[in-house]
């Protein structure tokens, strides 16, 4: 499928990968993104091989499910222009802002910079430094619901350590001058640290052409990571001048080629002077990690570096493009910037009145529209987070349900409960489950060909070790499965199940 995806037609290979919203207008993804097939996939034949135990023993699985969490570092690494040994692998934007937090040598006096229209999480982060002596100061937004570079250099006073911010902002979507500011942090001897959670995904970011100290980023908004698992970057040149956080065994270097074989050694004990890595892993927990997030987080990694993050871009900026002129028909305000460089995957607009706002979120929920209303520091409005399975049919019904809810009588209310649904409501609701049974569907199918294929191996381990071709009494207990679920429903599945996957080479 990546030869596919990286050679053929963009938009046939979103397609295949997003198959569950072929009938559904989702633009939300600046809240979270929608797993693609490739990843839902690399998730279920985790777990299916920790189910059925294919390894030798339990330490030889968990040195491979190490090796297949790590091959996350190379792909993030990829997407960033840095190098695999400058990634550390995270929950979430939160844990690596939280590593980052701890990791930065502040003291008392020590100011840390923040916009004003930052995520909720960068301020309850900083501000917990307080007790340590540490200020967080706000860069405050201008009437456009930017925040300038100007604006930026005017604050950074002589105390200013740490410029934290969002490369791109999650209520308006402003687009952050990452290249001037990056620059003026080096001129100056500041820390930047930089949330990437809205912006890797949909637009491109390379930390070679656009020196960054920390980058932290969640794999499940824009990069439509199925589990919770993201990554940290740490440049080289300032990994010696962090603290390491206290982490497990597995951040240190092993005294044997791994730790499976240093756990055969008789010599092994607890207290020894330990050795850690001077590459990002280091930073990591260093327990046993978040498996099937890992593997979801690399496939979807592999998705976007087959479609290209400036091909996504430039998709992005058609459909914002679209919008924009659509929303400007209806007399709708605009509240992201209009500038392409401050424009991102997220365009947010307004009634002017945040109630009506709220009663026009409804609304088009209501038609099946997937949209958010988010608000920091007075910008803010009816979110839209457009990204690669979007069209502009998806834009059609967004500003048809628009048009529709300005020609009805203003309601802020919400129904009240138990009242029956219109007509488009239902319908709607209608689309939703049909794309749902849809997606419900195609794992089925999928799980019956990877049962298909399980049966022909184990056939042919029979044939191989000159035993019966069937195995009647296991067939029995299937069966017997089935029944006790299902009733004579089971019974019949079973049945068919058997048939279809009998094995035969």
């Amino acid at each position: 499928m990546g030869e596919e995806c990286d050679s053929g037609d963009f938009t046939s290979c979103v397609r295949r990968e997003f198959p569950a919203l072929a009938h559904k207008v989702y633009l939300d993804s600046a809240c979270i993104g929608i797993a693609p097939l490739r990843a839902v996939r690399a998730v279920t034949d985790l777990v299916q091989g920790m189910q059925y135990c294919s390894a030798e023993s339990g330490t030889d699985m968990h040195g491979r499910l190490n090796e297949v969490r790590a091959a996350a570092r190379p792909s993030a690494a990829r997407l960033i222009g840095a190098e695999p040994g400058d990634i550390a692998l995270m929950e979430s934007a939160t844990h690596g802002l939280k590593t980052a937090v701890e990791s930065l040598p502040l003291h008392a006096g020590d100011q840390v910079l923040i916009p004003d229209l930052e995520f909720i999480q960068m301020g309850v982060l900083w501000q917990q430094l307080k007790d340590r002596g540490v200020t967080v100061r706000t860069v405050p937004h201008d009437a456009a619901g930017r925040v300038g570079v100007d604006a930026v250099r005017g604050q950074l006073t002589r105390d200013v350590k740490v410029l934290a911010l969002s490369s791109v902002q999650w209520t308006n979507g402003f687009r952050a001058d990452l290249a001037a500011l990056s620059e003026l942090c080096r001129d100056r001897g500041v820390w930047l640290v930089v949330d990437a959670a809205q912006h890797l995904g949909a637009l491109p970011l390379n930390v070679r052409r656009t020196p960054v100290d920390i980058l932290v980023c969640g794999g499940h908004k824009w990069l439509c990571s199925p589990f919770g698992a993201g990554f940290m970057y740490l440049a080289p040149a300032v990994r010696s001048r962090l603290r390491r956080p206290l982490a497990g065994f597995f951040a240190a270097r092993p005294p044997a080629r791994t730790w499976g074989e240093a756990f055969l050694r008789t010599d092994l004990t607890p207290l020894r002077d330990y050795e850690f890595s001077e590459d990002a892993y280091a930073w990591e927990t260093g327990g046993t990690g978040n498996y099937p997030g890992a593997v979801g987080l690399s496939a979807a990694l592999s998705l976007f570096l087959e479609l290209r993050p400036h091909r996504v871009e430039a998709h992005l900026r058609t459909l914002t493009d679209y919008l924009v002129e659509g929303l400007d028909r209806l007399g709708l305000t605009v509240v992201s910037p209009r500038e392409a460089c401050h424009r991102s995957g997220i365009l947010t607009f307004g009634t002017g009145d945040p109630r009506t706002d709220l009663s026009l979120l409804r609304s088009l929920l209501a038609a099946g529209v997937a949209v958010g209303v988010r608000h920091m520091s007075g910008v803010g409005g009816v979110r839209v987070s457009c990204h690669v399975y979007n069209t502009h049919g998806d834009l059609d019904a967004l500003l048809e349900a628009a048009r529709d809810w300005q020609r009805r009588p203003r309601r802020t209310t919400r129904p009240a409960p138990g009242r029956a649904a219109g007509p488009r409501t239902a319908a709607a609701q209608i689309v939703r489950q049909r794309a749902l049974i849809d997606a419900l569907d195609d794992d089925l199918i999928g799980l019956i060909s990877a049962r298909d294929g399980v049966s022909r191996g184990i056939r042919r381990s029979r044939v191989e070790g000159a035993m019966t071709r069937t195995d009647l009494a296991r067939e029995r207990e299937i069966v017997e499965r089935f029944h006790h679920r299902l009733g004579q429903d089971g019974t019949r599945l079973a049945l068919e199940l058997l048939r279809m996957c009998k094995g035969d080479t």
